[in-house]
């Protein structure tokens, strides 16, 4: 027994098999910003007044930096796979639509990679 369409059947197509996959790595960033945005906002809120050199010592301490550094690379992740299901799901135009995929991906990976480097930078100097 086939579970695909009458129509899927005769035109030999059906299920890309990715959605599922996408759809579970989403909301698994999202489960792991949950506990990694809590802990930059309430880190955050305790540095009130702080000066310029208070703060880049704090980014510089190893254990800042490095859960800086996965706030960064999920939130990004995160974001880059729901830009793409908007774009799969709004845009028309094939052309147009992988257009924008690749600017959207180039475009997350370039503020990805300048972010992490901020913070790797003053982690290490």
């Amino acid at each position: 027994m086939s579970l695909r369409s009458p129509l899927g059947r005769a035109r030999g197509l059906g299920s890309a098999k990715d959605g599922t996959h996408h759809f579970w790595v989403q909301r698994v960033s999202a489960v792991a910003l949950i506990p990694l945005a809590l802990w930059f906002v309430f880190s955050v809120a305790n540095l009130p007044g702080a000066s310029y050199e208070q703060v880049h010592w704090w980014v510089g301490y190893p254990a800042v930096a490095v859960t800086l550094v996965l706030l960064i690379a999920s939130a990004l992740y995160h974001s880059m796979l729901g830009v793409q299901v908007v774009i799969e799901d709004y845009v028309g135009h094939e052309g147009m639509k992988i257009t924008a995929l690749l600017l959207s991906k180039f475009f997350h990976f370039a503020v990805a990679a300048a972010s992490i480097f901020a913070v790797l930078k003053i982690a290490l100097t």
